[in-house]
C-alpha cells in the first residue's frame, strides 16, 4: 500500500532572513525548486548521518540527482 502525503502535513521552521538569502543565492541553479525543499533535504541528510537509514523512498533519486549537479 503507497503512502500518499497530504498536501498540508507540513510546518513551518523560522530561520533569520540573512540566512534565508544566503541559500537563496547558494542554491541558484542547482535543481532545488525553493529554499525549503533544500533546507528539508540538508535536514533528510542529517538526519541519515545519525540513523544511516534512508527516510524516503525517492531518497536515492535525490542523491543521485546531487551527484549529476556536482553536489555529492
Amino acid at each position: 500500500m503507497a503512502i500518499k502525503k497530504k498536501r498540508n502535513d507540513y510546518t513551518t521552521v523560522s530561520i533569520p532572513r540573512s540566512l534565508h538569502a544566503r541559500i537563496e543565492k547558494t542554491i541558484d541553479g542547482t535543481g532545488f525548486v525553493s529554499v525549503s525543499a533544500f533546507v528539508a533535504f540538508i535536514l533528510r541528510e542529517l538526519l541519515l548521518e545519525k540513523t544511516d537509514k534512508p527516510l524516503f523512498a525517492e531518497e536515492t533519486q535525490i542523491r543521485e540527482h546531487l551527484k549529476k549537479l556536482g553536489y555529492l
